[in-house]
């Protein structure tokens, strides 16, 4: 069965992924109408109350050419299109976010199986970190062997068109023609990730 949201614009993307997304972990965060506590931190509503979306294949379209400036090599450009022919996932997270710190073994753990046969990465957003080097550290820290992009204000996002954005940590799985294929609004693990990259390594 399709489960597809309606395309939102470019606008109302670019204003959910930066107003409500930066803030979605952040404890200094000040609610709005739209968020509800959970855990102490707050965590918005996303579209449709829904924080799993499916994208069947016939209505999956192509993303633009999401690209930045690489997080543990400051200089060097990281692209999307770097990873042509490859399953993507995208990861935007921040390392003052206690659900990315969370999920981020079970993101290393995808990414070692992708790593095995070169057909897929992850890529990490990293967003809000305005010292790099405290991102830095925590790739360090926890063996993270997936690129990130160092981008705090979230201006990939733009590349995204209609792909809602709009908690952190949000999870974005691309197929091998870079188009979204399943969207997690929430924290994540090893199995959920696995099980919808594994038939888009066969497609």
């Amino acid at each position: 069965m399709i489960r597809t949201l309606v395309t939102t614009t470019l606008a109302s993307v670019t204003a959910g992924a930066l107003l409500l997304g930066l803030t979605a972990c952040g404890e200094d965060s000040t609610a709005g109408t739209d968020a509800v506590a959970i855990g102490g931190t707050f965590e918005f509503v996303s579209p449709g109350g829904q924080t799993e979306i499916t994208y069947d294949e016939a209505d999956r379209q192509t993303i633009g050419d999401l690209q930045g400036d690489s997080l543990m090599d400051p200089g060097t450009t990281i692209s999307l299109s770097d990873f042509e022919g490859q399953v993507v996932i995208l990861n935007a997270w921040g390392q003052w976010c206690g659900p990315c710190r969370s999920e981020s073994d079970d993101l290393q753990i995808v990414q070692e199986k992708l790593e095995a046969d070169g057909r897929g990465t992850v890529l990490g957003i990293n967003v809000r970190d305005s010292v790099r080097e405290k991102a830095q550290d925590f790739v360090t820290d926890n063996g993270l062997t997936f690129p990130s992009i160092y981008d705090p204000p979230f201006k990939s996002a733009l590349a995204l068109g209609g792909i809602p954005a709009s908690v952190i940590p949000t999870t974005i799985v691309l197929d091998k023609q870079h188009r979204p294929a399943k969207v997690f609004l929430r924290e994540v693990t090893a199995d959920d990730l696995w099980a919808a990259v594994e038939p888009l390594l066969n497609e």
